[in-house]
């Protein structure tokens, strides 16, 4: 008996705002099939509660946006690709109104924008604070009624399908247990981010980097995954979820203050309590150190009905947590939140392998720098799936190298098998590492918000020697999903903490506490990964 396969035009790995918006714009085209490993809700899109940035107020342009954007991606932003997320980000988003986005509005019925760090004016819309889900119902509705379009839920993607040096399609575990072969002339990773690499993170536990480690174990190349972006207001109390306390309050008037009920951020940095979220989520770190107790957010000194109407969401867990917003300090703390980087694409979300495709946080277009602009990560899908499909419609082709333009990337091959230079330690109980906490707690502590080349050392020579035996054992597993979780999140933990300690400065969400400083003459590059597979066993 064969193997049971699934034959369409264009398979999309993901239900966030890249792929569902990227399966509208295919639907008319051909057959499109969506694979999610959870439910299609379970994504970071409707975990995002922020907002959405475009330019559309009166006193906005693309070209402020630009400007705020570039400023926050500390001197790595890919200029084209920001010109395209600002420039054409306005027209996506006032689709998605005209799609039901409920976005809020002011007394006279005109679109509301809210204030969060780094951005010069106010530009960000709202849905409440789920923002993200508001966006996600609004993309269904359009995705549902599509004939073309069908959705396999709670299966695994292993394998990229690679033929004569193309992708054709994908492998994956369907909800039973039965691997399975899906074809297609193009293939979008719309997968999301990868913050459950980390013990502490406010992504939900779907975000584990699948579409980063597809990629790059298929021979694709990927970037900046040494940047990732550490949320500073993640709620930190004993016994409850690691909840995110969006960026939107302290847009707000929400403050942060110590153990004694003093404000503090000014002393790290002039923008206060907006400052960089990587430069917050230091603070809070260094000023609980400096007073021996917990940080916490407080909007006291606000009106507590209109904060428990603006924030219902965040209102409602707290509550659950035995704090009410609107009167209690909100114990905090920074988490994993948002990756920078991921699988090498130019602006039309094309990667180095001929028929695969990458949008969303899974990319890494170089819009984001070394860190990410509050709000723009769901523009970012928006506008990069639309434009991954406009190129999955033509005939397969390779991302153009970008390194005579302007991205002056510093490469590494990785062969598996090789780790960082001299004798390595010998193996002190690596088989722990098998276990998924074990990677968590391992790099929350050597390659979290604080990094220094003795910890990120270590942490690569237990990372390298467990992917080194587990990737020979994955060349005999063939129907054990769980296995194949933990081995993407191993991949990229691996790559992450192989990038950090590479790069020997600080820029944006990498911080070396050994190299503190920015180092322009040396470090102003991409660096970029790429496995050598005729190092590999098939």
């Amino acid at each position: 008996m064969g193997t049971p396969t699934e034959v369409c035009d264009y398979i999309i790995v993901g239900s966030g705002i890249a792929g569902l918006r990227a399966a509208i714009a295919l639907a008319p085209l051909g057959r499109v099939i969506i694979l999610t490993k959870a439910d299609p809700a379970e994504s970071n899109t409707g975990y995002a509660q922020g907002g959405i940035a475009a330019a559309l107020g009166p006193d906005d342009s693309p070209d402020r946006h630009a400007e705020d954007t570039r400023k926050a991606g500390a001197g790595l932003c890919d200029e084209r690709a920001v010109r395209v997320l600002v420039e054409e980000g306005p027209r996506y988003v006032r689709e998605l109104i005209g799609w039901g986005a409920n976005f809020d509005r002011d007394d006279h019925g005109e679109l509301a924008f809210g204030l969060e760090a780094a951005h010069s004016v106010r530009r960000i819309l709202h849905a409440g604070d789920a923002t993200g889900r508001s966006i996600g119902r609004a993309l269904w509705a359009q995705v549902r009624p599509l004939g073309t379009v069908s959705t396999i839920n709670h299966a695994f993607v292993t394998d990229l399908a690679v033929e004569r040096g193309q992708v054709a399609g994908v492998w994956f575990f369907d909800q039973s247990g039965v691997r399975r072969l899906a074809s297609a002339s193009a293939v979008l990773l719309a997968t999301g981010g990868a913050g459950q690499v980390f013990s502490e993170t406010t992504n939900p536990a779907v975000a584990t980097g699948d579409g980063i480690a597809l990629a790059f174990n298929a021979g694709a190349r990927v970037a900046d995954l040494e940047f990732v972006q550490f949320h500073p207001t993640a709620l930190k109390k004993r016994d409850a979820p690691r909840f995110l306390i969006s960026e939107a309050l302290r847009g707000e008037g929400a403050r942060l203050i110590n153990v004694h009920g003093d404000t503090f951020m000014t002393k790290y940095h002039p923008d206060g309590d907006l400052a960089p979220r990587d430069v917050v989520a230091r603070g809070i770190v260094r000023e609980s150190d400096a007073t021996g107790g917990p940080v916490f957010l407080t909007l006291a000194h606000l009106d507590a009905e209109r904060v428990r109407r603006r924030f219902p969401t965040i209102a409602a867990i707290c509550l659950q947590a035995g704090i009410d917003i609107a009167v209690d300090r909100i114990p905090v703390g920074p988490a994993a939140h948002y990756l920078m980087g991921g699988v090498e694409t130019d602006e039309w979300g094309r990667t180095s392998l001929p028929g695969l495709y990458a949008a969303g946080e899974t990319a890494c277009t170089g819009v984001h720098g070394a860190n990410r602009l509050a709000s723009n990560s769901l523009l970012e899908g928006l506008v990069f799936g639309a434009r991954a499909a406009e190129a999955m419609q033509q005939p397969p082709a390779a991302a153009p190298l970008r390194e005579d333009d302007g991205w002056k990337m510093g490469h590494e091959r990785l062969p598996a098998g090789t780790g960082t230079p001299g004798p390595r330690p010998p193996n002190n109980g690596m088989a722990s590492l098998q276990e998924t906490e074990a990677i968590r707690r391992l790099m929350w502590k050597g390659a979290g918000l604080f990094r220094t080349r003795a910890g990120l050392t270590e942490t690569v020579d237990q990372l390298d020697r467990c992917y080194d035996e587990m990737r020979e054992a994955m060349n005999r597993v063939t129907s054990v999903a769980a296995e194949w979780k933990r081995f993407n999140l191993l991949t990229v933990a691996r790559l992450i903490a192989r990038a950090a300690l590479r790069r020997e400065e600080s820029r944006g969400g990498h911080y070396r506490e050994d190299f503190p400083a920015p180092d322009d003459l040396h470090w102003r590059v991409h660096l970029v990964d790429k496995i050598d597979n005729r190092q590999l066993s098939t």
